[in-house]
């Protein structure tokens, strides 16, 4: 089969790298791709989000399969370009991808369907979000309402924090027709969990736990992930049946009655307290950087995973999963997820040794004459595979160690939560 992969980031050299070992993959493209990307597929620079330029290029490449990887697509309508051209695609449709694209949407088929999260205020005024400031308590979330790249929530645990997260939010000419959400705060434990759906039935394909935070001890601002680690213990055998039941059931059910089957994967950040989870927030795609460590233990099977999604076999379909554990450690830019220059270059990449247990994703890079350059805030993925999350652990920072980057950031603590 020939397939293309939408997107630029680590999550997407995962996908490929995944796809390329399936004997079903005779050749890959995607768009744009990065530096690490290119040296496995074909790397093609068209605008992702129109989606006729993608069935174009998918007519003229002969491509058999698609795989959106990024939330932006999806919230443009690609998938359901593509669908009404006859280009099988992996990626929910632009109604169904409300659920990442409209937090209000989200809330609002949580309370139709009895979903357990925490409670919401949505508001598309700055000067009434500030009002309802003054009834709240501390800690208080704030969100915005659409997309904003893993970095638009913020917790804040006074008024003036809160105030200057709305100015912020309403700042940025894309959120203010959608507004911002204040929530309020639920604390526990953070937890990604994944499903695959074709629309009625619901494959579990495993759980993760990302570290939003830049610095150690999760400190300091959000970002769009700093590393990952998979399986996630926190998620125990009963508690994923009650995520099952309680939480991803109930909406496939209420998006089905809708007439907005959802077909693609479903990712659930869900916050655990007191022993029950909550629902933080839904995502139409793959997490980045959970992705990586999905991929890393998937493998060739998950193209295969994709398929069955879009060909509505899951019910005839499993997860073949390893006893094994996966940790991911992001590399980024000095100054993210603040300002941050571009250009810096990345030696001795070529000394990390790529095998089926270990990976080096590219995100933010860009390849000239033979050299690699930073081309983003995010910029590399140290990604391996063991026996134990310590061996994991291990190998994932014996990778950055090998790597000459004086520019790059990354935190010193992936996995911290489940090793202690």
């Amino acid at each position: 089969m020939n397939i293309l992969i939408l997107g630029s980031g680590g999550r997407e050299h995962s996908f490929a790298w995944a796809v390329m070992q399936n004997p079903k993959c005779h050749t890959l493209i995607a768009a744009p791709g990065n530096a690490g990307i290119s040296q496995i597929a074909t790397c093609v620079d068209i605008d992702i989000e129109d989606g006729n330029a993608v069935a174009d290029l998918a007519n003229e490449k002969s491509i058999d399969f698609v795989i959106i990887g990024p939330e932006a697509p999806l919230a443009a309508g690609v998938a359901d370009t593509l669908r009404a051209r006859g280009i099988p695609v992996f990626g929910p449709s632009k109604q169904a991808a409300q659920l990442e694209t409209s937090k209000s949407f989200t809330k609002e088929i949580c309370m139709a369907a009895g979903v357990p999260t925490a409670p919401a205020k949505h508001f598309l005024d700055p000067s009434h979000a500030k009002a309802f400031l003054a009834e709240g308590t501390y800690p208080i979330v704030i969100k915005a309402d659409g997309l904003a790249a893993g970095k638009g929530v913020v917790v804040a645990s006074d008024t003036a924090t809160a105030l200057t997260a709305i100015d912020k939010i309403f700042d940025d000419p894309s959120n203010r027709h959608t507004g911002v959400l204040i929530e309020d705060y639920i604390e526990g434990q953070e937890v990604s969990y994944f499903i695959l759906c074709d629309g009625e039935t619901i494959l579990p394909i495993g759980t993760a736990q990302d570290h939003k935070r830049i610095g150690d001890g999760d400190t300091g601002p959000n970002t769009g992930g700093m590393g990952a680690y998979s399986p996630a213990p926190v998620l125990t055998p009963n508690l994923e049946k009650e995520v099952l039941n309680r939480i991803i059931s109930p909406t496939i059910a209420e998006m089905y009655r809708r007439g907005t089957p959802y077909q693609g994967v479903l990712y659930a950040g869900l916050m655990i307290r007191n022993a029950k989870p909550f629902l933080i927030e839904y995502n139409a795609r793959f997490g980045d950087p959970e992705a990586q460590v999905l991929m890393m233990r998937l493998g060739a099977q998950a193209f295969d995973l994709f398929h069955a999604v879009v060909e509505k076999r899951l019910c005839e379909t499993r997860v073949n999963w390893a006893d094994d554990h996966a940790l991911t450690v992001v590399l980024a830019t000095k100054g993210y997820p603040g300002e941050f220059q571009k250009g810096s270059e990345i030696k001795r990449l070529e000394d990390v040794k790529e095998s089926s247990l270990q990976m080096c994703f590219h995100a933010g890079t860009r390849e000239q004459n033979g050299k690699y350059f930073t081309n983003g805030g995010r910029v590399l993925n140290a990604t391996a595979r063991g026996s134990s999350l310590q061996e994991a652990r291990d190998s994932a920072y014996k990778i950055i160690e090998s790597i000459d980057w004086p520019d790059g950031i990354y935190r010193q603590d992936i996995g911290w939560r489940a090793l202690k």
